[in-house]
């Protein structure tokens, strides 16, 4: 029987996945992780301690909150084109598109990170940026 919810996150594991609330893993637990994956879900569910701390250790993959949570974001989009273009994907289409944008991005935030030697979130947040820096430099400050 776990006492607290810290137990819980501190047990070996797989994968685990914060998913619901945000700071739950912080300066005080993330050193006690025994997981080889961490699937952050939920937005924000680490501190920037804890992140600092996880990267440290070197021996923890972490995906990040901005490429876990883009699948329901990526999805949200497909629903907006269909309804612009008055089409409709079936389940198979939308699962095949989703698959190939995640593998994308996964793959692009892992390239980055590898290459300028870098955590996860910084490639996340540095690919980020960048998207959104361009497109304002595409369409302009005030479009």
């Amino acid at each position: 029987m776990l006492s607290n919810d810290v137990q819980m996150l501190c047990m070996p594991c797989d994968i685990l996945a914060p998913a619901a609330l945000d700071r739950v893993i912080d300066a005080g637990n993330a050193a006690r992780l025994h997981c080889k994956i961490l699937a952050v879900g939920a937005n924000g569910p680490t501190t920037p301690e804890a992140d600092r701390i996880i990267a440290e250790r070197g021996d923890i993959f972490v995906i990040t909150d901005i490429l876990c949570n883009a699948g329901g974001v990526t999805v949200s989009y497909f629903e907006w084109v269909q309804n612009f273009q008055r089409i409709q994907w079936n389940e198979r289409e939308v699962i095949t598109k989703l698959e190939t944008m995640m593998q994308r991005a996964f793959e692009k935030v892992t390239s980055f990170a590898e290459c300028y030697k870098t955590d996860q979130r910084t490639a996340s947040q540095a690919i980020a940026i960048k998207t959104v820096a361009d497109a304002k430099a595409l369409r302009g400050l005030f479009p």
